[in-house]
């Protein structure tokens, strides 16, 4: 095991072993979204051969949700607790698992199949529910702050990528063989990369390979190079408890403000990944042949918003720029952006459609800095539990926009209505940045009284 000496920093070559790192980072959150999409690929042959309706459909897609949200704290308390590697693994290996067994739901009939297939979408959010806050970690204890909002960016681009490069392929497996043979597919890659995963994925002084150069770059760049060997962050909420250090959190505007903007944020990102796909198929009456390919645009749009909000935030603090103005001029940028989905309810050419979906797909990607101010502003005894209620915001709105925007096509007849209620979401996001978050920095965890007194006590 490695020392971070400071005074190496400027001695011999750095090796750039965290870009490593986030690649397989980046593609293990492309396989993690393209196992959430699955299901809105499989969608119409799916519901059609059980028989479910918008309503039905809703609750399908929002299986994945409850078991995410619900799984966000005790996730956050496992990194925490055991480190990022450990449950990273074992979050893969499960979630792939039950995500190869959705292909095999139709053994049941009926009324049986749908739940099962209900079932097994909430074991694949409860078993990712560790994965994202992981990355968090990951980028936190190896990327220095003036490069964390580009590495945030890039993993969190993934989600777009998934569709990039998973829909057609997805599109085309369920064209030519079936929806089932989807889950299969994909369960069997993620079951693959667990051994990956083990392979490349270190703590910053535990890699083989990393040299101390890099290490002390990282370090004096404000990196948490000790984060999962000092370990257990989760005993420094002591005095306190878990529940002690939740209450700080929420008692903090900033953090506060944050998490609001992530459920905002999230609408659309629950959008695109279930009812998008639907919507270019009901709505537009496109094959679902062709909707595994012209989706890419939107959400190759997306990727390149992505890692373009990333860069041009880390860029604006390297400009000399506060961390605040940093994150929140692509945060409020891609928002407005993304408010143009609206403009669809009144235009009939499809090619229009698509590219004014596109663009506000570019806008989410621009926007979606929120785990950049998460590995900015928590505590960092706490990442990981601050990440999971974090994502716990965000994915809450997993639970909502499915079902709500199911009602809203049962009783209006359109998507007009879902549109608008999604971007009334991005100007959410807006006005949670503008008049709540105020200014990013770290919170500092302040130790409980009861043990601060026992402490004064004993000196």
């Amino acid at each position: 095991m490695m020392d971070v000496n400071c005074a190496a920093a400027g001695t011999g070559k750095r090796s750039r072993i965290r870009w490593v790192i986030l690649g397989m980072l980046f593609f293990l959150t492309t396989v993690n979204f393209a196992d959430r999409a699955a299901l809105s690929i499989a969608g119409p042959a799916l519901s059609k051969d059980l028989k479910l309706d918008p309503v039905g459909m809703g609750y399908i897609f929002s299986a994945f949700a409850w078991a995410y949200v619900v799984g966000q704290l005790p996730g956050g308390w496992l990194l925490d607790r055991f480190g990022s590697k450990k449950v990273y693994a074992g979050s893969l290996f499960l979630w792939s698992f039950f995500t190869l067994l959705q292909g095999y739901v139709e053994i049941f009939s009926g009324f049986a199949a749908v739940i099962a297939l209900f079932s097994l979408r909430f074991l694949v959010g409860l078993s990712e529910s560790p994965s994202l806050p992981a990355n968090s970690r990951i980028v936190a204890s190896w990327f220095p702050t003036r490069e964390r909002g580009t590495a945030a960016a890039i993993f969190n681009s993934a989600q777009y990528f998934a569709t990039v490069l998973f829909a057609p392929i997805m599109g085309w497996i369920v064209y030519r063989f079936g929806w089932q043979h989807v889950f299969v597919v994909m369960g069997s890659i993620g079951i693959a990369l667990v051994f990956v995963l083990l392979k490349v994925i270190h703590s910053p002084r535990e890699h083989p390979r990393v040299n101390q150069a890099e290490l002390a770059y990282i370090a004096q760049g404000g990196a948490l190079v000790h984060m999962d060997e000092a370990g257990k962050g989760s005993k420094k909420c002591a005095g306190g408890s878990t529940w002690w250090c939740i209450k700080k959190l929420l008692g903090n505007r900033m953090l506060l403000g944050v998490y609001i903007g992530q459920y905002c944020i999230t609408t659309l990102t629950y959008f695109f990944l279930t009812w998008f796909p639907i919507y270019l198929v009901q709505s537009r009456g496109m094959s679902i042949l062709k909707v595994g390919f012209v989706a890419m645009l939107p959400a190759l749009c997306g990727f390149l918003g992505g890692i373009l909000g990333g860069v041009f935030s880390d860029f604006l603090l390297k400009r000399g720029h506060t961390l605040t103005v940093a994150r929140k001029t692509p945060i409020v940028l891609g928002m407005l952006l993304s408010t143009s989905m609206i403009a669809c309810n009144y235009i009939d050419i499809v090619w229009v459609v698509v590219g004014i979906m596109a663009l506000a797909f570019f806008g989410k990607g621009l926007g979606a800095l929120g785990w950049a101010v998460v590995a900015d502003t928590s505590p960092k005894e706490i990442v990981g539990l601050s990440g999971g209620l974090f994502n716990t915001f965000g994915n809450t709105a997993g639970i909502t926009t499915p079902i709500l925007i199911g009602y809203i096509i049962r009783e209006t007849g359109s998507f007009n209505g879902a549109l608008v209620f999604v971007g009334a979401n991005a100007l959410g996001a807006i006005l949670s940045y503008l008049l709540i978050v105020g200014t990013i920095k770290r919170m500092e965890l302040d130790q409980p009284q009861a043990e601060t007194a026992g402490q004064t006590q004993t000196s």
